[in-house]
């Protein structure tokens, strides 16, 4: 099976110099789970300034990405390549979420477009398959919501992380948010580790999971039970948890 490859074109290549050399991205590349590849836009631009944008047309402020370079980026990215999804990251675009994530992760080729100033000329959306948004702010420039996108994807893909439970039982994977963890010590600043928890009985920690799971959900975004289908057992433990919560539990 051919590595996964993520292809991102930046103004800032060196922006990412943090993110992806260090924790799971960095053993992702290592490991060769993934092929992530910085292009910076300048290489393409023509004069002697390597300018990529310029002053919009009809006025107004700020500056707008250049057709001319971009154009010539993606064409030589995708030069050769049968199938290449390309990506601008944008305040307009889609919202990103889990879905979008477990989504993009079974994508074997990825271009991800950093967006800069006031956006890019209109006239190489033709050559762009969608646009992805971390949500209604706006960034300095797509750099920070590529970043974001790729880490998020990353955990996804198979071989990345060891245990694939840990990522089976993350926010968001089942629709609800997660429960409440606990490790060492027992007993900290007088508060204690659940007792269900140190039962050795996992029908009942399950359940125990569930039940946070689902009040975690109703106390901090109840919006998303709305989206997700409950079965008997889980109506039930929702109005356990809805009672705990009314009584301060």
């Amino acid at each position: 099976m051919p590595t996964p490859r993520i292809d991102i074109l930046t103004l800032f290549p060196d922006y990412f110099t943090g993110p992806f050399t260090v924790s799971m991205v960095k053993r992702a590349v290592a490991r060769k789970k993934v092929d992530i590849r910085l292009h910076d836009l300048r290489k393409w631009a023509t004069d002697k300034h390597h300018t990529a944008d310029d002053v919009p047309y009809g006025g107004g402020a700020g500056m707008v990405m250049k057709p001319e370079p971009l154009t010539k980026a993606l064409t030589a990215l995708k030069r050769g390549r049968k199938k290449v999804k390309t990506l601008l990251m944008s305040p307009q675009g889609r919202r990103f979420d889990h879905g979008m994530a477990v989504e993009l992760s079974e994508e074997k080729a990825l271009l991800l477009v950093c967006g800069h100033y006031e956006g890019i000329d209109e006239r190489v959306m033709a050559m762009i398959d969608g646009e992805v948004s971390l949500g209604d702010y706006v960034l300095t420039g797509g750099e920070p919501a590529a970043a974001v996108l790729v880490d998020a994807l990353v955990r996804f893909l198979p071989g990345v992380v060891g245990d694939r439970q840990s990522v089976e039982k993350d926010s968001f994977f089942n629709g609800l948010l997660d429960y409440p963890h606990y490790t060492r010590p027992r007993f900290f600043k007088g508060r204690g580790v659940p007792e269900v928890l140190l039962s050795g009985n996992h029908a009942l920690i399950e359940k125990w999971r569930k039940k946070e799971s689902l009040k975690n959900t109703l106390a901090k975004r109840p919006d998303l039970l709305d989206r997700v289908e409950l079965s008997g057992e889980d109506l039930k433990l929702l109005k356990e948890a809805q009672k705990e919560l009314e009584a301060g539990g």
